[in-house]
Formats: structure tokens, sequence, C-alpha cells
């Protein structure tokens, strides 16, 4: 574990998993960091394995900032956070936005590995922005993101908007930045499949947000093929 400043504690998050790059999740290559645990438990959710919190990993902010910064020197367009809830831990979420945005403002300063790129902050909630903003630590968590992604997941409301689940949830930029970039973003629609597919160690990662039907049709290829999954995460 990384030394804390005298009398002081590292500052933790319950992670389920990180991975660099993911290019389905807001534009360009980017850092995606998944909490873990949730309290919203959507129906239908594709990321069921994230609800438990004690599921995951802890890990301290100081370790994922290292991650972050090394994604910048490999040519990071951008961070995302998701989910889990990343508002049901506020605290850790606000260090690790805090962190992220000091780096970024080293990486992109003249010399710096990111010099001359736009690097944003995209973030997933489920919780409505008027309960983002009523609760103090929830409100101090976002004050970094450049855009958020809000409102719970509605599995009878498909939308083929880019970045998001269902019709309900809304593409919020809250910096200058964050308006410049997803201007042309905010009403686009996807075409094709929404999802990266990564081989880890003994599984199958998929990134992204799946279009109606796109999970049932995957595994249906797969057993075409003589592939059966077990346990996929978005199964009760």
């Amino acid at each position: 574990m990384e030394n804390a400043p005298m009398g002081r504690e590292p500052v933790l998050l319950r992670v389920s998993q990180t991975h660099f790059p993911v290019e389905t999740l807001g534009p360009g290559r980017r850092l995606g960091i998944w909490l873990q645990g949730c309290g919203l438990a959507c129906a239908g959710c594709m990321s069921r394995h994230t609800w438990d919190p004690r599921g995951g990993t802890s890990r301290t902010v100081a370790s994922l900032l290292g991650l972050w910064r090394a994604a910048l020197a490999q040519g990071a367009d951008g961070l995302t956070v998701s989910g889990g809830e990343p508002l049901d831990q506020p605290a850790g979420l606000a260090a690790l936005l805090a962190g992220a945005a000091e780096a970024r403002a080293e990486a992109v300063a003249p010399g710096g590995p990111a010099s001359g790129r736009e690097v944003d902050f995209l973030l997933y909630t489920g919780y409505e922005e008027e309960e983002v903003e009523r609760e103090a630590a929830r409100s101090a968590a976002v004050h970094h993101a450049d855009v958020v992604v809000t409102g719970r997941f509605r599995v009878a409301e498909p939308t083929e908007l880019v970045w998001r689940g269902s019709a309900n949830q809304r593409m919020l930029p809250r910096t200058a930045l964050g308006r410049a970039r997803y201007r042309a973003h905010l009403a686009r629609t996807a075409s094709g499949s929404r999802l990266q597919v990564v081989e880890g160690e003994g599984d199958v990662r998929l990134y992204g947000v799946p279009r109606r039907g796109e999970l049932a049709a995957l595994e249906r290829r797969l057993r075409r093929v003589g592939i059966r999954l077990t346990g996929p995460s978005w199964r009760p």
C-alpha cells in the first residue's frame, strides 16, 4: 500500500475493475474505472456483479491515479468512471477526480505527455441531477467532472442515443470543456455494435452500453459456434 502523508490514512475506493483503452464510453481512447457497490439495483442492469459493496477489491486512490498518469502517457483522451454506483462512495470519488484533475493539468501543460490534447472526465451515475445536487457529499464528488450521465437505467425505455442506456438518462456537460467536446454527441445516435469485447484471463469482458437485444444476440452467436457462457453478469 502506498505511503500516505504523515498522520493521514490513504483514501480507499472499492473497485470492480479498470481497463485501458476503453473506446465505447466517451470520445477517444479512455481509462475506464468501475467502482464496486450499487444500492440502486436497476432491473435489467448488465453489470449485476458490481452491485455487492463487499465485492471487487479495495484500492487506494493513489494507485488509481498511477493508472491515470500511465494512461495519459499512452495517449488517453479521457477518464470514464462508472460502476456500480460511483456516488455511493462520494468521498473517495471526490479524491479520485481531484487528483485526476491535477494530473491532467500537469500532462496537458507545454512539454507534458498530453500537451495540446483535450482530455475530459465523464462520470456515470444512476442518481438524478436533483438527487446529486441536494446531497452535499454527492455534489462535491462531481465537482471536477466535465460531463455527467444521470438517471436510473430503465430497461423498458431503450434508446439509440450514444453512451446512454435508456431514453430517460441525461448527458449533462458541466464545464466549458465538456460543453465543447460533447456538443456533437448530445443528440447523436449510434450505429452498429456499442460494445467493446476484451479477452481476459479465463473470461471475456464487454465494455460499453449495449442496445436492446444486443447481449442476447451475442449469446446466440456464441452458441452457434459451440460456446456457452457461464455466469454472464447481466443474468439474475
